[in-house]
């Protein structure tokens, strides 16, 4: 093995072992790596980055593969002065999609209408109608819900342990009484259709087995266009189940407002709820929403008229 491929093995293990994944950039470390060992260079300069970043790649996906080369360039460069670390800017940076903001009454259309999906033996959409409703009502993560083990959903503590989720974080997630009753009255039907357990997963298919992000995504978009929130045919545009993390978030602020609370003091508490790895992420829903701008900025005239 050469000792590009060395550097990047270390490299690797030392940001896992702080708890990142790095899945996605391990795999383009790797690919650029190769790319580097074929045209023969040991060194990486910002032009080799950039020539390789652009490359047989999507316009969208430059940034992240940019952003990967800057950070195990950083990393070597303090060992070889020779390494350049491509500076920031150089490529137009890509905005976070604005998210789309479902109503209660649309949550309520979403989830209801998960118990008319077809379900040959009756499990499938009592899986899918509990499933979107605890995305709904915990802000969870897709895949933080479909990994629960049976283990981790404690009904008689209403709390859910999420274990090692994004960032390599785990964390106790409060549920509400009748958020645990409706989990409650699914694991009945669960055990009852599977009193000997295939999977320690808690969301199961009719074959006994761990729910797929892939079929989850499959019946929401069916489920979204019969019922109006996608149009016929739309793919990639839309409300995304992942904009049920961002609806939780942002009703959660909305309610702190109209309620008169100190949001600034409740955001880390929201932030550790919903897993984020920095406060940071939980402070840009208040521009992504107009209401928390309004209520926002009506917070801030008045701390500035009371030191005036």
């Amino acid at each position: 093995m050469s000792p590009l491929y060395d550097a990047l093995e270390r490299y690797i293990a030392m940001r896992r072992g702080f708890g990142h994944k790095l899945r996605c950039e391990a795999y383009l470390l790797i690919r650029f790596v190769a790319h580097m060992e074929r045209l023969g260079e040991t060194i990486i300069t910002s032009k080799l980055a950039l020539e390789w970043v652009t490359k047989e790649a999507g316009r969208l996906t430059w940034p992240g593969r940019l952003s990967a080369v800057r950070g195990f360039a950083r990393h070597l460069s303090s060992t070889d002065p020779r390494t350049e670390v491509p500076p920031r800017g150089i490529l137009p940076h890509r905005r976070r999609r604005t998210p789309y903001i479902y109503s209660s009454q649309e949550i309520r259309t979403l989830i209801d209408a998960m118990l008319t999906v077809h379900s040959a033996k009756g499990l499938h959409r009592w899986t899918f109608h509990c499933v979107f409703g605890l995305l709904a009502a915990t802000g969870l993560r897709v895949g933080e819900a479909l990994k629960l083990e049976r283990d981790d959903v404690d009904l008689d503590a209403g709390v859910l342990t999420v274990r090692d989720s994004k960032f390599g974080k785990s964390r106790v997630v409060p549920i509400h009484s009748t958020t645990a009753s409706v989990l409650a009255d699914y694991v009945a039907r669960r055990d009852a259709q599977w009193p000997t357990p295939r999977s320690p997963a808690f969301f199961i298919g009719e074959q006994g087995r761990a729910m797929e992000y892939s079929a989850i995504n499959l019946v929401f978009q069916t489920v979204s266009r019969q019922i109006g929130l996608r149009h016929p045919g739309d793919a990639y545009r839309g409300p995304r189940i992942h904009d049920l993390r961002h609806s939780y978030a942002v009703a959660t602020l909305v309610r702190w407002y109209r309620a008169g609370e100190d949001v600034e003091q409740w955001l880390p508490v929201l932030s550790t709820y919903l897993g984020h790895s920095g406060i940071g992420c939980t402070y840009w829903y208040l521009s992504a929403c107009p209401e928390l701008m309004g209520h926002a900025a009506s917070r801030l005239e008045a701390r500035w008229e009371a030191l005036s």
